[in-house]
């Protein structure tokens, strides 16, 4: 048995990508080319912008694609934070965080909800640029992006929207958002990895991070990856809001509730397909490695590195203390079916029990 409930981390690819990537794998040309098999390359380069900027609200002279969101991330803040105070939510990607490390952090609630007061005071001090997104990674919480909007245009602030998560599992739409720029990553659709995109809702000199070839209109230098981004439109084409799977993560939920286990952020508005579920007193990996053993695929809500465990980031921001390296995150993948939140309610309860009778057992003299 395998079950994957890892989506967060990386959607299953839907077969309509996989049909985009093989056509135009067999095609030759690169889209700087003018010749007969350059422009085909070119045109799927650009069929593939135009969806998904009918898709997501924007121009298509204003999707720049990337490797995917982590340089979507870094070029929004290098091409428009310039001469701007920058405020990054507490809860943000560490593609953001690590990119302005000494930038001031926006609070957030316990459930993860960023504080629209702190925001407030600190856009009408002049000059800012904000990052905040549209939903967790870690807890499926919903972001209040609208109204974060207004605060920054009423006082000509920017606003960047990291949407990875959000996309293609609610709507959103640039202009309604009312956000400055959008960072999406085809992965997170069920499109390949290694194709993502910048959105811009204003014109926008470029600033690129990477120069030299002139391509995407100045804004990224490099041959774009036309089979990858062939993948990703294809993805952003066949992903739906699928509210179907929020009665799956209710079975879950209620099962890991029963088994003693905490849901964060449930009092907020969150992703369907998304939960994050602290069991007191067992550390993340464990948990992990169990359901892992059990055939069941999930993530810690920590970052691990050398070995070692760090609490996650986000839950600690959200003020959950010994629970931020206590937490998993089960993600619904697109193709996700009943039989599998069944199968992960059925394992999660002994799981539970046996790692928090072992993590109670006095050491070994």
């Amino acid at each position: 048995m395998h079950i994957y409930l890892d989506a967060n981390a990386s959607e299953p690819l839907r077969p309509e990508a996989r049909e985009a990537m093989l056509d135009a794998m067999a095609a030759a040309g690169n889209p700087a080319s003018v010749h007969g098999a350059g422009r085909a390359a070119r045109r799927t380069l650009e069929d593939a912008r135009e969806t998904i900027a009918a898709a997501f609200g924007a121009r298509p002279d204003r999707v720049i694609f990337t490797s995917g969101a982590t340089e979507a991330n870094a070029l929004a803040l290098h091409a428009t934070a310039a001469g701007r105070r920058v405020l990054i939510g507490a809860s943000e990607h560490d593609s953001l965080l690590a990119a302005a490390p000494d930038a001031p952090r926006l609070p957030v609630n316990r459930d993860g909800r960023a504080d629209l007061d702190a925001l407030a005071a600190f856009v009408a001090a002049g000059p800012a640029w904000v990052a905040l997104m549209a939903a967790n990674n870690e807890t499926g919480t919903l972001q209040p992006i609208a109204e974060a909007a207004v605060l920054c245009r009423r006082h000509g602030a920017w606003l960047h929207v990291d949407a990875v998560q959000a996309a293609g599992r609610m709507k959103l739409d640039l202009g309604a958002l009312g956000a400055h720029s959008l960072a999406l990553s085809g992965h997170k659709l069920g499109g390949p990895q290694g194709a993502g995109a910048l959105l811009l809702a204003e014109a926008v000199a470029p600033r690129p991070l990477l120069a030299g070839g002139g391509q995407e209109r100045g804004w990224r230098a490099g041959t774009p990856a036309v089979p990858a981004v062939a993948g990703f439109a294809a993805a952003v084409r066949a992903a739906r809001q699928d509210d179907r799977l929020a009665p799956l993560r209710a079975i879950i939920e209620d099962a890991a509730r029963d088994a003693g286990a905490i849901v964060c952020g449930a009092g907020a508005p969150r992703l369907a397909n998304t939960t994050c579920l602290a069991l007191p007193g067992v550390r993340a990996d464990a948990q992990v490695i169990a359901l892992d053993l059990a055939g069941i695929a999930v993530s810690a809500g920590a970052a691990c590195s050398s070995g070692k465990v760090a609490p996650s980031h986000v839950l600690t921001a959200m003020g959950l203390g010994r629970l931020a390296g206590e937490a998993i995150r089960v993600s619904l993948p697109w193709n996700a079916t009943e039989s599998d939140a069944c199968a992960f309610a059925d394992a999660y309860p002994a799981i539970a029990a046996r790692l928090r009778a072992a993590s109670l057992a006095p050491a070994a003299a």
